[in-house]
């Protein structure tokens, strides 16, 4: 299939976002309206938007800059619980049918401060099985009519959504996005997700976790066609590999002296895949030939623990090699966003293209 570039777009209340200079209006419906543009004027094929309790709806936001644009494509992020299945399933296809299917969403299981908006979970076994049923649920709303599904976690009867997604060759839903790295997350992945994201990692780690999931969606029957892979990490661009270290260095540096140490985010912390990520640093300052695990040192967590440093032939050198394990979807960013959304479609993107 052909390779997926997008990006990603800060829905935050607070301005600041892993650097961001932009504080004036920096959530503003034009500021976010112009990234929008900016990625579709530059190659990019849109941009994923978080989600979490405390910032802009994310659903919300992408409805809003998909009305403003012609080929954005939003990866919304949205979690079960906060949505149920048979709600979202009508939203998202009506966005799809208004937007002649640029819709792509992103199932988030991570915990979140779920009292706040009146949920609440059990074990990591509980928060997985949910998750699954909602996959289940959500995809044959899609697909099918007068759905029935009587599961643990949700129940739907008689259930018909319209209209339908876009269907155009062999897309016939939006595609359905998953992280996690967990025994439990993977499981789910392999036998409901279209597309598994996997954070910063070595080429390493990478190579283990695509063999252990083609493995497991043999062994559990997955019934869908086989598991995508994508790549979700903060790409470190400049003109040349001398200046891009310098940068990498002081933007560090910079962390470090407004953050100390920083303590992680709690609930992601006890995340097994961001875990994964911060224990990297003891195998050294530069893993491969250029992924920087010192900022996960310093408060960078998510996609801003491990950084691909370098000119752009450096990056999209190790990006391909990335690609020639199974990656066929990148999610990529960096700060100013706006900057390097105009940089990196200019510099990075034509050379993976090529």
């Amino acid at each position: 299939m052909r390779n997926e570039y997008l990006w990603y777009i800060p829905n935050q209340v607070t301005p600041g976002h892993r650097g961001e200079p932009v504080t004036a209006g920096h959530n503003s419906l034009e500021t976010l309206t112009g990234q929008a543009r900016a990625l579709e004027d530059h190659g990019w094929g849109g941009a994923l938007l978080g989600t979490g309790w405390g910032r802009p709806d994310t659903f919300t936001v992408a409805t809003a800059l998909a009305a403003r644009t012609t080929t954005f494509q939003p990866l919304i992020a949205i979690r079960p619980g906060y949505w149920r299945p048979a709600n979202f399933a009508s939203a998202a296809a009506t966005l799809d049918h208004l937007t002649g299917g640029r819709v792509l969403v992103n199932i988030v299981s991570g915990q979140d401060d779920l009292a706040a908006y009146g949920d609440s979970e059990g074990d990591q076994a509980h928060r997985y099985g949910r998750t699954r049923e909602f996959l289940q649920i959500v995809r044959r709303l899609w697909t099918e009519e007068n759905v029935t599904y009587h599961g643990e976690h949700f129940r739907v009867t008689g259930s018909t959504v319209t209209p339908r997604p876009l269907v155009r060759g062999d897309r016939r839903h939006p595609r359905l996005y998953f992280g996690g790295a967990s025994e439990a997350a993977e499981r789910v992945a392999a036998a409901e997700a279209d597309v598994q994201l996997f954070w910063g990692e070595p080429l390493d780690g990478v190579r283990e976790r695509i063999e252990r999931l083609q493995q497991l969606s043999r062994d559990l029957g997955r019934e869908h066609a086989p598991l995508e892979f994508g790549l979700r990490v903060t790409t470190l661009v400049r003109d040349t590999t001398e200046q891009a270290w310098a940068d990498a260095e002081a933007k560090v540096a910079e962390m470090a002296g407004r953050n100390g140490v920083a303590a992680q985010n709690p609930h992601r912390r006890a995340a097994v895949g961001q875990q994964r990520l911060l224990d990297l640093a003891a195998r050294g300052e530069v893993l491969d030939d250029n992924l920087y695990t010192t900022p996960g040192k310093v408060g960078g967590g998510g996609a801003a623990t491990t950084w691909l440093v370098g000119s752009a032939e450096d990056v999209a050198k190790s990006l391909r090699r990335y690609q020639s394990l199974g990656i066929t979807h990148f999610v990529l960013s960096d700060t100013p966003y706006l900057r390097e959304i105009r940089r990196q479609g200019d510099q990075l993107l034509p050379l993976l293209r090529d």
